[in-house]
């Protein structure tokens, strides 16, 4: 008895001298484990590459079937149709000398730099609503950007229009855009509800 209460008495004091109890290296071994667990926002970038994939191959099948101009009318306000935007979503600047098209590619670039980073530091199921809006905002960015490296001009083909009033054309890359910015304001409006200075 006396050899195994000395034994038992070596490993407390060896416990003890570690500064710190099980409980609480216990506790922060799972801290480290969860934090290595979550997952980032990044984890929503296949949606993006889905995205890309059907916005380009939309665009292809539309250039290869469509001469440029050509009409096909599918309800009484949405036309499909072939025509090449060297300006922004929406055609905005088309008209312009050329110089946009430089512009816009850059400022794509830095865009999607940029979302990417902001995805790394999201909690992408915590923060899914966010994740998910920067990740269409990315894919609409780069859809477009192929085109222009690509072709020179952006592929648009939507048409929607009522009576003689036209909506300028677009395309897949614009309309994930256009949801990814509404997403967005939509996760600032839910995030402003629950916030105790929204309430």
């Amino acid at each position: 008895m006396t050899i195994e209460k000395a034994i038992e008495g070596q490993l407390n004091a060896e416990t003890e001298s570690d500064g710190e109890s099980e409980p609480a290296r216990l506790a922060t071994q799972g801290a480290a484990e969860l934090g290595a667990r979550v997952a980032r926002g990044w984890r929503w970038l296949p949606v993006a590459v889905l995205v890309i994939a059907l916005d380009q191959l939309t665009k292809s099948w539309i250039a290869h079937h469509f001469t440029y101009g050509a009409r096909l009318v599918l309800l009484p306000v949405l036309e499909i149709t072939l025509r090449y935007n060297r300006g922004a979503a929406f055609s905005f600047l088309a008209d312009a000398s050329g110089w946009q098209r430089w512009l816009f590619t850059v400022l794509a670039i830095a865009v999607a730099i940029g979302i990417t980073a902001w995805l790394s530091r999201l909690d992408a199921r915590r923060q899914w609503l966010l994740a998910l809006s920067l990740s269409l905002i990315l894919a609409g960015a780069l859809g477009n950007l192929i085109d222009r490296l690509r072709l020179g001009h952006v592929i648009d083909f939507i048409v929607v229009h009522w009576h003689d009033a036209y909506f300028p054309a677009f395309n897949v890359a614009d309309s994930a855009i256009t949801v990814g910015a509404i997403l967005m304001l939509l996760d600032a409006w839910v995030g402003g509800r629950r916030s105790p200075s929204g309430r």
